[in-house]
């Protein structure tokens, strides 16, 4: 592990990205002396991360044991993008009713991200710019609660993205689906702006499942 320096670790933020990105993989153990001098702090604060972490349902921490990457089962993963896809479907359609000019230049702005980052090949930020997309949506839906719930399946939802990138024409069809919803939300169409979120997420969840099912055999 690469040491992180003291003045920039948050041992949350950093422990979390790394789940999310699959630096640290599901199953694998997590000992708090190495993740201290990883982060750079003591072992009370990784505790504590940890424990945060647990309660967000990407670590395990077992007494007697230590904490090890919660492993996700195939049925879990299903319900929880099903969950979260209804969700966002709601907030797609607000976001279409909302929307001003200023939040149709934001959301373009991050497709161009998207676009480059894809370009590129420069996986990890391809995903984090789709999950600014999100957020941005969001923020122009201003559906409080959905927006509340969706929080506390975020963590898991970069996870899963992170796993489906890299799926045989996933990532060329996820760009054009993105587009998809951008261009109804900035037409002003809420139904559209739903269903193209819905078979985002869809299209995403069965990516999923069988990258889960080809781990699994």
């Amino acid at each position: 592990m690469t040491r992180i320096s003291k003045r920039h670790a948050d041992p949350v933020a950093r422990l979390r990205k790394a789940i999310e990105t699959g630096y640290f993989l599901p199953g694998q153990r997590l000992p708090e002396v190495e993740l201290a001098e990883w982060l750079g702090v003591n072992r009370v604060n990784v505790k504590l991360a940890l424990g945060k972490l647990d309660q967000e349902g990407l670590v395990e921490v077992e007494r007697n044991k230590g904490a090890r990457v919660r492993v996700i089962s195939q049925k879990e993963a299903v319900e929880i993008l099903q969950t979260y896809a209804s969700l966002e479907m709601l907030v797609a359609r607000n976001a279409a009713a909302k929307a001003t000019a200023a939040d149709c230049e934001r959301l373009k702005g991050i497709l161009a991200a998207i676009t480059q980052a894809l370009a590129e090949e420069a996986y990890v930020e391809y995903s984090q710019h789709i999950g600014k997309l999100h957020a941005e949506i969001r923020r122009i839906a201003a559906h409080s609660t959905a927006t509340r719930i969706i929080a506390t399946l975020n963590a898991q939802i970069a996870r899963f993205r992170a796993q489906t990138v890299l799926f045989p024409g996933r990532i060329q069809q996820s760009l054009r689906e993105l587009e998809k919803i951008v261009d109804a939300i900035c037409a002003a169409d809420g139904v559209r702006a739903g269903q193209a979120m819905l078979e985002h997420l869809n299209n995403m969840g069965k990516a999923l499942e069988q990258s889960l099912t080809r781990i699994d055999a």
